[in-house]
């Protein structure tokens, strides 16, 4: 069968006629009632899985147990399919059937557990449709459900209302909806000026199991605050707010914002032309174009200049920046927040005339070597009398 990760999300407990005992771990105490946990089974059908074991223990036996297993849907996919099967306990083993809740298979399981000292060992088959997986899996560990719960994460990273954006980006929106919900939501956004992340189109193992899904949403910062108050009325939507997106806070300064508004809107024309002259000068380069995105209102720069490798040869370096601008909080606010990306530089031969062809053969820099900036962010800040970021102590310096 493909092979499937493993993961651990919780799931309902689930009652099965048979009371047969099973010997279990010294660690359970004779009479005692107990929900155990193996989130993480080794090698079960072949470590593509996200599968969860969930037993009801009275004492040392078994009363209960639920198999819930998420996995590709085909060999390569990013679709996912899932199953929960109420397994009946005989001995040491566990049998069940079900059908998967995507794709509508068959599905039974036969598994023969087995305690070994301190862990499990796990051996059997596991069938959906026409694919049979074997299973084999040692050395396993069980969790109490009290640790169950602490290893799971209920943080989204959404805020409806931030106090200010330096926690969150002003411009990324994240909607959670309804799974029987998405696709219409989904649908309202054609035609906006928004972009919506690729990634989360993608319905995790986690979304199966909490039948939600995040959508995560690019928009004009201007634009955000009603965005997320039109996706809160829509049918189906859980939550919204703010959420994490390109804003670094060490490229980010805090500025006034009274000489670049007219009225309650900013002055991109003017605003622009100030950021570009500023970072043309600290990296000696002529500004080529610039232009700002109506759906996300980012403000793309390009400059040239002369590269200095091997000079004799004219050719030609293209330095890309992103930035972007925004009120310093949701709402209204006298500051304004300037974020600046680090630059991109391609090397290439303009000259007239027959050119020499260039193959970068670097790839993509590693972390930690970003082309050199030339000291644009403190040059931006002394320029518009801003703020830089305190990481350390968290606050504007």
């Amino acid at each position: 069968m493909r092979a499937l990760h493993l993961c651990l999300i919780g799931l309902t407990a689930a009652s099965s006629p048979a009371l047969a005992q099973m010997k279990l771990s010294p660690k359970a105490s004779p009479g005692t009632s107990e929900t155990r946990y193996f989130t993480s089974i080794d090698g079960l059908m072949d470590g593509n899985a996200d599968v969860i074991l969930k037993e009801s223990r009275q004492g040392k036996t078994v009363t209960a147990a639920v198999l819930d297993v998420c996995y590709p849907a085909e060999k390569g996919s990013e679709r996912k399919d899932r199953f929960v099967a109420n397994l009946a306990v005989n001995g040491q083993t566990l049998t069940g059937a079900t059908q998967s809740l995507g794709d509508k298979l068959p599905v039974t399981v036969k598994l023969v557990r087995k305690p070994t000292g301190d862990s499990f060992e796990f051996k059997g088959q596991i069938s959906v449709g026409q694919t049979v997986t074997e299973v084999s899996s040692s050395d396993n560990s069980d969790l109490s459900e009290q640790e169950f719960k602490n290893n799971q994460s209920s943080d989204d990273g959404i805020a409806a209302a931030p106090k200010d954006f330096t926690e969150v980006s002003p411009e990324s929106v994240a909607v959670r909806v309804k799974l029987d919900a998405a696709l219409e939501f989904l649908k309202g956004l054609k035609g906006q000026n928004v972009e919506v992340s690729l990634s989360s189109l993608t319905v995790t193992c986690d979304a199966l199991r909490a039948g939600e899904q995040t959508v995560t949403i690019s928009v004009d910062p201007d634009r955000a605050a009603a965005l997320i108050a039109k996706a809160k009325s829509s049918p189906g939507v859980v939550a919204a707010g703010w959420t994490a997106g390109v804003v670094d806070m060490e490229r980010t300064i805090r500025l006034p914002a009274a000489e670049w508004r007219d009225g309650d809107r900013l002055n991109r024309d003017k605003f622009g032309a100030a950021i570009a002259a500023v970072i043309a000068k600290a990296m000696s380069a002529k500004l080529h174009s610039s232009q700002w995105n109506e759906d996300t209102g980012k403000l793309k720069l390009t400059f040239k200049r002369p590269s200095r490798l091997f000079a004799a040869l004219e050719l030609t370096e293209t330095i890309e920046v992103d930035a972007l601008v925004s009120s310093d909080r949701p709402g209204a606010s006298d500051r304004l927040m300037l974020w600046v990306g680090n630059p991109s530089i391609t090397t290439a031969d303009e000259a007239a005339g027959a050119r020499l062809k260039l193959a970068d053969a670097s790839g993509s820099n590693e972390e930690g070597e970003q082309p050199d900036d030339h000291g644009s962010v403190d040059a931006l800040a002394m320029e518009f009398k801003g703020q830089r970021w305190d990481a350390d102590k968290s606050a504007w310096k």
